[in-house]
């Protein structure tokens, strides 16, 4: 289900991440919680956190990679089950590009890659969120068919 999209200089192609992306894809995770401020006190545990989900099958992480660069972007879902429609929903919780790779296509591929394996395993559907001033991720998920809930969205922590 790998969606290969042409991009200037190249393509990116998504596949499925293994065993031998680990470090690829934990450079990429580190990245991603920089991003959103998390830090990181034990640089130990963003390798083994992607390393459990994967080996547990909790998660499926997907990787972007654009020829000549390397792995350049990463997804994670996981599958969970919605009462309202009665039945499995995915919810795409991590979706970064590496600075290098942004403007590449590799986060629409991600996206569409996404999607697609989500349509072929019969789910209701896939939700995510994404920070409110996070306008470029906000404008490529509606151009692809994300909608916006009127839901509020509430969590209470414990750390």
């Amino acid at each position: 289900m790998s969606d290969v999209t042409a991009v200037e200089g190249g393509q990116v192609s998504v596949r499925v991440a293994g065993e031998a992306d680990l470090d690829a894809v934990t450079g990429l995770f580190l990245g991603y919680l920089e991003f959103y401020e998390v830090p990181v006190e034990d640089p130990e545990r963003p390798r083994a956190y992607l390393a459990e989900r994967m080996a547990k099958g909790e998660s499926t992480v997907l990787v972007a990679e654009r020829d000549g660069a390397g792995i350049v972007g990463f997804a994670q879902v996981y599958p969970t089950f919605a009462s309202l429609e009665m039945r499995p929903v995915w919810v795409l919780y991590d979706l970064f590009v590496a600075p290098s790779g942004r403007r590449s296509g590799a986060g629409r591929a991600l996206l569409r890659d996404v999607l697609e394996r989500a349509r072929a395993a019969g789910v209701a559907g896939v939700q995510l969120e994404t920070a409110y001033d996070n306008e470029t991720a906000q404008a490529l998920y509606e151009a692809e068919g994300f909608v916006r809930e009127k839901f509020h969205v509430y969590f209470h922590g414990f750390r």
